[in-house]
């Protein structure tokens, strides 16, 4: 499993008390500086997938690695400050500025305190917010801005790999759209690997360089934006691939029907 940033080689993930697994011998390679989107209906083990590889859990069976290392070899905190994850809801400290949100990793890596200060400068730029918003707290800042800032405390420890949970369900479609242009762009200027998780396919559509369709812990098909719009094989991803267009038609024939 060398040569791919993370790769999981038949996976299986159980929870007590539920019939059938999570994650169902599921194999997956995402190589370095991909943006992989994965998508699926709630419970068909998208979240369950990605926590794997932070070891915020463990798999019953099969294993997981990150950069050609099996993570149930790595120190969990170790292999965590190495990865960075941005989710839906940021979970900023309320009780911290956002220069002190921002370095939480560093902090722990044990960073001296200028060193710290001007990443979180050079942060705010690379995620177009201005330089004194270092000095305020979570709550002086809109939604959008605060999940900007969320962005720039998953990368203060220049990781290569960020793992996305919904990370834009939660915003105004304005805010929405410019984000996640943004974060394609820095995805690209970084080199990062980015794995994404989301509901919205017109967004898989429009960041991912290959989407991965999940269906009662299987991967039921996988492609790039343009293979999968051109031809899916699987009736579920195809009715997928066609809700973007649908919503299209039916807005242009309400708006005639309106005019």
């Amino acid at each position: 499993m060398t040569g791919h940033a993370i790769a999981f080689d038949h996976v299986v993930q159980r929870f007590p008390g539920v019939s059938g697994p999570a994650l169902d011998g599921v194999s997956l390679e995402i190589s370095q500086g991909e943006f992989v989107a994965i998508v699926g209906p709630s419970g068909s083990g998208k979240t369950t997938l990605l926590r794997l590889v932070n070891r915020l859990a463990d798999p019953v069976e099969g294993m997981v690695f990150v950069g050609g290392e099996n993570v149930r070899e790595a120190d969990p905190v170790l292999l965590r400050r190495r990865i960075g994850y941005v989710f839906q809801g940021i979970g900023l400290f309320p009780h911290m500025t956002i220069a002190e949100n921002i370095s939480i990793t560093p902090r722990l890596l044990g960073w001296p305190q200028e060193k710290m200060r001007g990443r979180a400068r050079e942060l705010l730029e690379l995620v177009r917010l201005p330089r004194d918003y270092e000095s305020r707290m979570p709550d002086e800042l809109s939604g959008g801005e605060r999940q900007r800032v969320g962005v720039a405390r998953a990368l203060a420890a220049s990781p290569k790999i960020v793992l996305m949970d919904e990370p834009f369900g939660a915003l105004d479609p304005v805010t929405r759209d410019a984000l996640t242009q943004d974060y394609r762009e820095l995805h690209e200027k970084l080199g990062l690997t980015s794995v994404m998780i989301t509901h919205d396919m017109l967004e898989a559509l429009i960041l991912a360089d290959r989407i991965v369709v999940l269906q009662d812990g299987k991967i039921i098909e996988q492609g790039t934006p343009q293979a999968l719009a051109r031809g899916a094989k699987h009736a579920f991803v195809r009715e997928l691939m066609q809700m973007p267009e649908r919503h299209a038609a039916r807005l242009a024939s309400i708006l005639e029907q309106r005019a």
